[in-house]
């Protein structure tokens, strides 16, 4: 069967997160999204875990995967993915002394390597690969060039892409010719535009957290969807106070400072990608769906200044009633039907599946804009 998963989210329990980032909510914004597979995110978090017990079997028939991210001695930032939340109770027993923060952190910092976190998740039978892996701030390719100078002898179970890149991003790389690729939303937030933003349709034998784990292992992963890179806040090279974007060669004879403000130039996912790409790829990978949330087509075409104005929620709203859920109205449901409901936002989809969409790529910070032409 096939059914779309976001694996990465976060709680309340983490930084700069919403505190309606509740599992009853989660589950809520799954349905109207058209998640079908959800991370807990956070699954180190003590009282975070338990708060899902209740939800581990739920009305809404989504398939709930403990996850968490964690950050290692060097800033890196590792996703993992377990079947049973009991091995995360495993994980934090095992690293209870190397961490300060499983009491008070959703995203709690280790003092150890990669390759010593990815050693004790193996032995917890859990999975782990590096979070958002191009970004420029704690990421695996922010710090290294190669996967083994982090994990060394361990080995990664997948690669999350991050909203900055798709799967050409790593394509290219041969370190990553045979790990799967992950997008997911890494929400901080239960609105429709931020719970999956980025998503995976996968193959499963078993509807449940197993079967998850399981398709990802054997690499049967039917496709990855979420933004263009051009929107990720990352994506070009560029001043992290005034979000100049600069080449690569600029960046490097301004010895990395803005010379309009003495900013810190940060070096975007797109050039970090070309530096470590060598040659043709050489393993297929599964398309990769390029997708604008429904929430901000619709603050794109009405003009208005945010998704949640009342003309804007009740255009989605309608959507939502008519066809069940958003991701079916970005990708599959025939646009003459959504015609019906809103002929210029049907436009715009048809624009969007076709292509022509035209951006201003973020960098420094900033997101990238785009219009539908």
């Amino acid at each position: 069967m096939l059914v779309n998963a976001d694996l990465h989210i976060h709680s309340p329990y983490s930084m700069a997160v919403s505190a309606s980032m509740l599992p009853e909510n989660l589950l809520a914004a799954c349905t109207v999204k058209g998640i079908h597979v959800l991370g807990t995110g956070d699954a180190l978090h003590v009282e975070w875990l338990k708060s899902w017990e209740p939800f581990l079997e739920n009305d809404a028939g989504v398939v709930i995967v403990p996850s968490g991210e964690v950050e290692d001695q060097r800033r890196v930032h590792h996703l993992i993915l377990a079947q049973d939340p009991a091995q995360f109770d495993q994980i934090r027993e095992l690293f209870f002394d190397k961490c300060k923060s499983f009491q008070t952190s959703g995203r709690p910092h280790l003092h150890l390597s990669g390759e010593d976190i990815a050693a004790g998740v193996h032995d917890a039978g859990a999975m782990i690969g590096p979070a958002h892996a191009f970004t420029p701030w704690t990421s695996l390719y922010a710090y290294f060039d190669r996967v083994a100078d982090c994990y060394r002898s361990e080995q990664i179970d997948f690669l999350e892409l991050g909203l900055s890149a798709d799967s050409s991003y790593g394509a290219a790389i041969p370190d990553l010719n045979h790990v799967p690729f992950l997008s997911n939303s890494d929400a901080h937030s239960p609105l429709p535009e931020k719970i999956g933003r980025e998503f995976n349709l996968l193959r499963l034998n078993d509807l449940s957290a197993e079967g998850v784990l399981d398709c990802i292992r054997k690499g049967t992963i039917e496709m990855n969807a979420g933004f263009f890179p051009e929107e990720g806040k990352y994506n070009r090279t560029a001043c992290v106070r005034c979000f100049t974007q600069y080449s690569l060669k600029d960046a490097v004879q301004n010895a990395w400072r803005c010379p309009s403000d003495g900013g810190i130039i940060k070096k975007g996912v797109y050039d970090r990608a070309l530096e470590l790409a060598s040659g043709i790829p050489s393993l297929k990978r599964p398309p990769y769906l390029h997708i604008i949330p429904l929430g901000q087509i619709i603050q794109t075409i009405e003009g208005t200044s945010s998704p949640h104005t009342k003309k804007c929620q009740k255009i989605y709203n309608s959507f939502i009633s008519t066809f069940g859920n958003e991701i079916d109205v970005l990708v599959n449901i025939p646009v003459n039907e959504i015609h019906s409901v809103h002929p210029r936002v049907a436009d715009a989809i048809e624009t969007l599946r076709t292509g022509r969409v035209t951006f201003h790529p973020g960098g420094g910070g900033k997101y990238g804009t785009f219009s539908l032409v």
